[in-house]
């Protein structure tokens, strides 16, 4: 079993680093504040006993030898970027658990035969650049120098800012793992929603991570005087989108797994007296079954288009991003089940509707995870909050599941 005191100290004292005027913590990548929490976790893993260093896309890597140093690695983490004025425990619940499981194994003398390995990866949020899960793209093997271009406000591009922390950007490719040398990856992490705690249960299974469509819907029809113009023969826009949009939420709520999010509005001319001719605004659309997910946006689109054409306007639909679905491997949920049932806890199980570095993993590694119980499901803000009871099952769970996925005999295998 881990230690709640130390992880709960380690989570305030990180938690001080960053802290922004107006509240919560602002931690960007390549930023002196990353800089100072990567100091402050090296701090920590050198303390658990661990080997630390800094890869070539500046994760940061702790690695707890196993029996057999040549076997496959098991994988754990998440990260310690946060968005802007972000909460305390959205990545470093995951990195800090991991760090305590691994120090209270080493107490306990407790030697597996597989290394384990916990990583703080690189800019997870994409606050910065635009471009998140920069270090467990390093990992999986699918960063590209293109992707690297990527610039910020200021105009500064990833690879510039890798250049000015100490990073060579033209090698991220020997940041890449091969499959046959990762065994498993699994994350720690609160929930950022409310299932958890309307079903009363500090902890939950993953099933898998859901992957976003993004669209933009531009609806153009014809603006006119809102006095002068009968309400029979106007072509409204924004009437259209409204319809569409109680499309989304009828479609989207119809199965139970589907979310459906209309983000962004935009209203032309935009007059208080002017019937609106022009309106776009975004859909997010998500599921953690590819199929499932794209035969509601099927039906949304045919509802839309029959919408627009009954109100006399043109509707165009652009893709804007169009992510697939991770489900977690059979065999890490089985692993993680075994946890539940040695830590004591009731199981249930829930899908990841935001996304995490495990997604890049899919062609690397079987990949899990584990979620706590999120306050109000409150995230990306600074009154993001999860127990001190919570975070200590949360991390028993990611001990017990480490050791079950760690402790296997080279020669047997995960699927």
């Amino acid at each position: 079993m881990i230690n709640p005191e130390r992880l709960w100290s380690r989570l305030e004292r990180l938690g001080e680093i960053g802290k922004a005027e107006g509240g919560g913590v602002i931690r960007l990548s390549f930023t002196k504040e990353l800089r100072e929490a990567k100091e402050l976790v090296t701090s920590y893993m050198k303390e658990a006993g661990l080997l630390v260093w800094e890869d070539e896309v500046g994760n940061l890597i702790g690695r707890k030898e196993g029996k057999n140093p040549d076997a496959s690695v098991v994988l754990t983490g998440s990260h310690i970027d946060s968005v802007f004025h972000g909460g305390n425990f959205d990545g470093p619940l995951g990195v800090l658990a991991a760090i305590d499981a691994l120090q209270s194994m080493n107490e306990q003398g407790i030697e597996t035969e597989h290394p384990i390995e916990v990583i703080a990866f690189t800019d997870e949020e994409g606050a910065r650049f635009s471009f998140g899960m920069i270090g467990s793209r390093g990992v999986a093997g699918t960063l590209t120098q293109k992707d690297l271009e990527q610039r910020d406000k200021e105009g500064i591009s990833i690879a510039e800012a890798m250049k000015a922390d100490g990073l060579n950007p033209e090698s991220i490719g020997r940041a890449a793992r091969r499959p046959e040398k990762v065994k498993a990856y699994i994350e720690l992490h609160i929930e950022q929603g409310k299932v958890l705690e309307t079903q009363k249960l500090s902890a939950g299974i993953v099933t898998g991570i859901a992957g976003p469509l993004w669209q933009k819907f531009i609806i153009e029809g014809e603006a006119g005087h809102a006095g002068a113009t009968p309400m029979a023969i106007r072509q409204d826009a924004l009437v259209a989108a409204a319809k569409i949009m109680l499309a989304i939420e009828t479609e989207a709520g119809r199965n139970g797994t589907t979310v459906g999010t209309v983000g962004q509005l935009d209203v032309k001319p935009g007059g208080i007296n002017i019937i609106p001719g022009r309106a776009e605004f975004t859909l997010d659309l998500r599921d953690t079954d590819e199929a499932v997910r794209d035969e509601v946006e099927t039906r949304i689109r045919e509802q839309a288009y029959d919408i627009c054409e009954k109100q006399g306007v043109r509707l165009t639909i652009e893709d804007l991003q169009r992510v697939t679905p991770v489900p977690c491997a059979d065999s890490v949920k089985k692993a993680v089940e075994e946890a539940f049932d040695i830590v004591g806890l009731e199981k249930t199980y829930l899908p990841s509707g935001a996304g995490h570095d495990g997604m890049q993993f899919k062609d690397l590694c079987p990949m899990g995870m584990v979620f706590i119980r999120s306050k109000d499901g409150i995230s990306h803000d600074p009154a993001e909050w999860s127990s001190k009871d919570d975070c200590a099952d949360g991390a028993n769970i990611l001990c017990q599941t480490l050791l079950t996925l760690a402790v296997q005999k080279v020669n047997e295998t995960i699927d």
